[in-house]
């Protein structure tokens, strides 16, 4: 692990993306967090300090189904949703590495597992 997997810990990735927020967002789509197939959390995959990986975790609720189908669309979605707020996690990425603005960009939703499908989120700090 690189020098900032000491500040992107289990306990700052939930602070990033609090785990309510997958209710919050399902709440909105839907009207019903219930009907989400999917939880979302944040992961830190590494970086260089200007450059920082991240990926939007995507696992299967259980009893619930996660097709490509519906997690091939979402980086357009997850960009300009306001509950998701990628804009808020990559500022608060900048702050806790002491840079101060910062630009990102998702990737095309992988495909991990049947149970598990990524979207990578690359957040340069300036």
């Amino acid at each position: 692990m690189d020098r900032y997997g000491d500040i992107f810990t289990a306990e700052k990735l939930e602070s990033l993306f609090p785990a309510e927020r997958t209710d919050d967002f399902f709440e909105a789509l839907f009207g019903d967090a219930e009907e989400g197939s999917y939880d979302i959390a944040l992961g830190y995959t590494g970086g260089d300090g200007k450059s920082l990986g991240f990926e939007i975790r995507l696992s299967q609720r259980p009893g619930k189904c996660l097709a490509c189908n519906l997690t091939y669309g979402l980086p357009q979605v997850f960009s300009r949703h306001p509950i998701i707020n990628v804009q808020g996690i990559a500022d608060a990425v900048a702050s806790a590495v002491g840079g101060g603005s910062a630009r990102w960009k998702l990737r095309a939703t992988e495909e991990v597992s049947s149970t598990l499908h990524i979207i990578p989120l690359c957040i340069e700090v300036e």
